[in-house]
């Protein structure tokens, strides 16, 4: 059974490129395409697909609210971005409502064919640029949390980068992606967080953190 993949973008040009590449592969199948994501959420009332292939900046509705809309609406699907802007912002957001990946459109053809086949396969797709983009950002804007985590509950380093990554929402393999651990290196991790913490889930993790960062 193949692939059935959605493509999102404004720009009708690219958007066929992408489509003719995608469609070299036996494994792919193009439903449908969009140019917004309001238009995209009314051809999955018609047909659900695997994988979105999505542009960031468009009108009606930009791809940050359309992820959350997906995400909420058909959990199972895999939103994948693929736009030309690199901006820290877009990639947080996206990611953190529920994107499994951010790529930039001067991807090669062979590298955007494994990126969705990987994307339907459950991993997170974040290449090096993406993920130094991740780490920078998350180092810029969270000097003051890390400082309070790490005194408040005696967490190391990384493991005060971890904390912070998952009060912002992101998920075990987005952490692992984006700095270079193994899935299994980053739960232990995060287990050790939940203990210092007090926790045994994720959401009381968030919960406990977000009182200690209010007081």
């Amino acid at each position: 059974m193949k692939i059935k993949v959605m493509i999102v973008d404004d720009q009708a040009i690219l958007s066929e490129g992408i489509r003719s590449v995608l469609a070299s592969s036996d494994e792919l199948d193009v439903i449908a395409t969009a140019e917004n994501g309001q238009e995209a959420l009314a051809l999955m009332e018609k047909e659900v697909p695997d994988v979105v292939l999505l542009d960031i900046r468009m009108p009606v509705m930009n791809g940050v609210v359309t992820t959350g809309e997906i995400k909420k609406r058909y959990p199972n699907v895999k939103v994948l971005i693929l736009t030309t802007f690199d901006d820290s912002d877009y990639i947080l957001s996206a990611l953190g409502n529920g994107a499994c990946g951010y790529l930039l459109k001067d991807i090669s053809a062979p590298a955007l064919l494994d990126a969705v086949k990987n994307a339907y396969a459950g991993d997170t797709i974040l290449p090096a640029r993406i993920a130094r983009k991740i780490t920078d950002a998350a180092k810029m804007v969270t000097s003051d949390r890390e400082i309070r985590l790490r005194r408040e509950f005696g967490l190391s380093d990384r493991e005060t980068e971890i904390a912070v990554m998952l009060y912002d929402g992101f998920n075990n393999r987005q952490i692992a992606s984006a700095l270079g651990l193994s899935d299994g290196t980053a739960r232990n991790y995060i287990s050790a967080i939940y203990l210092k913490l007090g926790c045994d889930n994720r959401g009381d993790a968030i919960a406990t953190m977000k009182e200690a960062l209010n007081r």
